[in-house]
């Protein structure tokens, strides 16, 4: 579970690491180990003399810098003081810092008490039994948010099949997880992101096939935001002058920071690609050259992401009525169905899946784009290849209510039934990747 929420080349800190095999397992480029033992400090730092250990009460950590990635792993149900810990965890953490916590669920006090009682489990001290509203209140009172909770183990003995089928498959359904052996916290620090360099620079990227009709008005609607904004058109083999027109654009507007790419290969997701490849801002903006969103809207996705309420910024066009024709009634079935299944699949609520108006950081970006073979490459909208990075490397996704408009010009590109039945191989497959796992 660990290797699948952190990716190498992080700086880790775990508390209470033991003998380091966790931290050792993680591929970190830099990795601490605290803990309190120093036998086993002895061990860890045989076993893995390429870490670093250092012997230390989590109360008052004798560390400095800030890491990626923090880990209490079994470790909460032991500390003296947890508000005291977290607290000098909030000093050596940045605002993208990713804090991992798992812990035993209190439905197991009674059945561990007895396990050790029968000399069937090992004995422990006095344990802190919390339920994960205990540990989400400490991490508020500190400064920390979930981004999401879960839980893991229903049969924790080695045994062929059964263990298997409980650990991978029951634990995740209703009503058997509320019987899981350990519960799962990733949280990130509250607080806004800091800007080293002035206000950040907003790369839009506009997917363009046969829009000759708006390109004008992206030009005059789009607004200038931070410290500067480009517009990075990807045109996709267009059958009207939509080449052509972006090409005349450029040209009568200066004043804008504009680029214009011909796409080599096919669909939306290669060319949100393409785009955010050639993309120079800081932060990353999709608008669909259909004006469906309207342009003016980006200015309140920059916002959440120069805030820090959200690292990933989802369009949500089904909560305002929509204009008549604006979408099919199937199409919006289809919506709603796939909002359902990904919200459950990713632990994170997003209502809007399909909505090609979408908002992160490059850097977040560039960390998704490296870690892309985990899904494949099979998705030819690119909303799911970013909502399954962004929600594989825990980043906060936010939903962003938008009023979502009928077409102006030209006609839409997406065919429902094949899609949709594209779409629900990718969840198929996704929930093989992330959830049954």
């Amino acid at each position: 579970m660990y290797a699948y929420l952190v990716p190498p080349n992080k700086r880790i800190l775990e508390l209470g690491c033991g003998e380091g095999h966790l931290l050792a397992a993680l591929n970190p480029s830099t990795g601490f180990g605290v803990d309190l033992s120093s036998k086993m400090l002895h061990r860890a730092k045989k076993l893995h003399p390429g870490l670093i250990f250092v012997q230390a009460d989590g109360h008052s950590l004798p560390l400095d810098g800030t890491f990626d990635v923090v880990i209490l792993s079994d470790l909460m149900n032991e500390l003296w003081d947890i508000q005291a810990v977290l607290k000098e965890i909030r000093r050596i953490v940045h605002p993208r810092t990713r804090m991992i916590i798992n812990s035993y669920s209190r439905m197991w006090e009674i059945p561990l008490a007895l396990a050790e009682k029968l000399g069937l489990a090992k004995p422990n001290l006095s344990l802190n039994w919390l339920t994960v509203q205990d540990a989400l209140n400490l991490l508020d009172l500190e400064g920390f948010e979930p981004i999401r909770y879960w839980e893991e183990i229903l049969f924790p003995l080695p045994i062929p099949f059964l263990s298997t089928f409980f650990n991978h498959v029951l634990v995740r359904l209703f009503p058997f997880r509320l019987l899981a052996l350990t519960n799962f916290i990733v949280a990130r620090p509250t607080q806004a992101a800091s800007f080293e360099r002035g206000e950040p620079t907003v790369s839009v990227v506009i997917p363009a096939r046969n829009e000759a009709g708006n390109i004008t008005e992206i030009f005059r609607r789009t607004p200038e935001m931070g410290g500067g904004t480009e517009l990075v058109f990807v045109e996709g083999h267009s059958t009207d002058s939509t080449y052509e027109v972006i090409e005349r654009e450029i040209v009568e507007n200066p004043q804008r920071a504009s680029l214009l790419v011909r796409q080599s290969g096919e669909g939306k997701g290669d060319a949100v690609r393409i785009g955010f490849d050639k993309a120079s801002g800081d932060i990353l903006l999709i608008l669909d050259a259909d004006l469906t969103v309207p342009p003016e809207d980006l200015l309140r996705f920059y916002e959440v992401l120069c805030t820090g309420k959200g690292d990933f910024v989802n369009g949500v066009r089904l909560v305002y009525p929509m204009e008549d024709e604006a979408m099919r009634f199937f199409n919006l079935i289809g919506n709603k169905f796939f909002s359902f299944a990904f919200s459950w699949l990713i632990g994170q609520n997003i209502k809007d899946t399909l909505c090609g108006t979408k908002g992160l950081w490059k850097q977040d970006y560039e960390v998704i784009a490296a870690n892309r073979d985990y899904f494949g490459d099979f998705d030819p909208f690119g909303d799911f290849d970013l909502i399954l990075g962004a929600a594989r490397l825990t980043m906060k996704i936010v939903d962003l209510p938008i009023r979502y408009r009928k077409r102006s010009y030209g006609k839409t590109n997406i065919r429902r039934w094949e899609h949709g039945l594209l779409l629900l191989r990718m969840l198929l497959f996704a929930a093989h990747r992330m959830k049954f796992i």
